[in-house]
């Protein structure tokens, strides 16, 4: 069993080249739309060994497909017959569990979901999915908490999606590409993600235009074949190893990435005084003792600043000279780690769904708990820029996003071990904090 705790002895410099992993957030949905294939193969390079992935496969595996994962590479063989009852105790573990709704309603004609969990950053229901669906012919009912989905037969249609939602997006790319005729979606998400689920079903026989923009065009086939596809980098990984390097006042280069991909963030550490050198694979930032300044921040999708980096550039403006401002547009509740960073020593007034952030010079270790992934993360820029001794616990979320962490940051010079998951009370008073 992974340990849920990390000690971090804070106060060190970061600095060195660490490379991004493929992005979970892309292998998810490419995962999800092998159900699409009829006793063919999906082979899928630059996975991630994360959790999440894991709880991804044993899913697939449950309906019927056979996978084999070993060093970033996965193939998927998808049998003629798949079951369509989805379980509940995958299901409930992650959001992403819900791309498999429209993938299975379209090989089969029904599915089971029960309503999938994940972190807890607020309400985020997943109707825009099934409005969609019955757009294309599929009738809906929620019973005893999980969505039963059926159809005699799906049509292309035209959806329109009052907010670009990512997972309705992707759920209705792969129903439409297994869907005779051409589906347009408006209003479509336009993350890399998107792209990435456009480049594997393209793979597989179906035919997309329009992706990375807000109207995509799906004609789609019911003679899908077998795949190759690469995962991209993940872009919100290398974001965090970055903000490590400024956080720390360090000196932090990311490789192996797309640098179009962080361009938001990219933007506003150069907005607050932060040098960045940015080539075409990678990106390197640098503070090495210097100071940055307060940034006004407001989450929007793509392309731009990203929900899933607003608590980590929080973290990092807690430092900053100035006060900064950060508005949540996208999720409500994804302010939970606001008071575990105000135990450190963070000045933070929330507003409504406004931070108001005065920075400090310094801040302090303490005993602190992940209340989701990314908050997780940012916990740990917190504790590697603290002084003293931190302890981050609930480290489950954060091993759901980020492969090899430790090595990752040991590699940059952070001194960081994991504590044994049944330590005794008052480790971190025993470890000298």
């Amino acid at each position: 069993m992974i340990s849920d705790r990390m000690l971090i002895r804070g106060g060190k410099p970061l600095s060195g080249l660490v490379s991004a992993q493929g992005a979970k957030n892309a292998a998810l949905p490419a995962m999800a739309a092998s159900l699409l294939l009829r006793g063919r193969r999906l082979k899928l390079s630059r996975v991630p060994d994360l959790q999440d992935i894991h709880t991804m496969a044993g899913l697939l595996r449950h309906l019927g497909a056979e996978i084999e994962f070993s060093g970033g590479i996965m193939t998927i063989d998808v049998p003629e017959d798949l079951k369509w009852e989805t379980p509940s105790d995958l299901v409930r573990q992650m959001r992403a569990s819900s791309l498999v709704l429209g993938p299975l309603v379209a090989r089969c004609g029904r599915a089971v979901l029960p309503l999938p969990g994940g972190c807890a950053i607020g309400s985020r229901p997943i109707d825009f999915h099934l409005k969609a669906l019955s757009r294309m012919g599929a009738e809906i009912d929620l019973e005893q908490g999980s969505v039963h989905a059926r159809t005699g037969g799906l049509s292309a249609a035209r959806i329109s999606f009052d907010f670009p939602s990512v997972g309705a997006t992707e759920n209705i790319m792969m129903t439409a590409a297994l869907t005779e005729g051409e589906t347009a979606i408006e209003n479509a998400a336009r993350e890399p993600e998107i792209v990435n689920l456009a480049d594997v079903l393209r793979a597989m026989g179906a035919s997309i235009e329009g992706d990375g923009t807000g109207t995509i065009l799906v004609r789609g086939s019911r003679d899908l074949g077998d795949a190759e596809a690469t995962i991209i980098p993940d872009r919100i990984e290398a974001s965090t190893y970055l903000l490590a390097g400024v956080i720390t006042r360090g000196r932090v280069q990311v490789g192996g990435i797309d640098p179009g991909h962080i361009a938001a963030l990219t933007a506003k550490l150069e907005e607050a005084g932060v040098p960045l050198d940015i080539g075409p694979e990678a990106v390197s930032a640098a503070r090495e003792g210097l100071c940055w300044n307060g940034v006004t921040i407001k989450t929007l999708p793509y392309p731009g600043f990203p929900t899933d980096m607003q608590p980590q550039i929080m973290a990092a403006l807690c430092l900053a000279e100035g006060t900064s401002v950060i508005h949540e547009s996208v999720f409500d509740s994804r302010y939970m780690h606001v008071g575990e960073f105000r135990r450190m020593g963070c000045k933070i007034d929330i507003q409504g769904n406004t931070a108001v952030i005065a920075g400090v010079p310094r801040v302090s270790g303490a005993e602190v708990h992940a209340s989701d992934l990314r908050a997780g993360a940012a916990l740990i820029l917190l504790g590697l820029a603290a002084e003293g001794e931190t302890v981050v616990c609930e480290l489950k979320h954060v091993w759901r996003g980020y492969e090899m962490l430790m090595d990752k940051m040991r590699s940059l010079g952070a001194d960081i071990e994991l504590l044994p998951c049944d330590g005794p009370e008052g480790a971190l008073d025993e470890a000298g904090g």
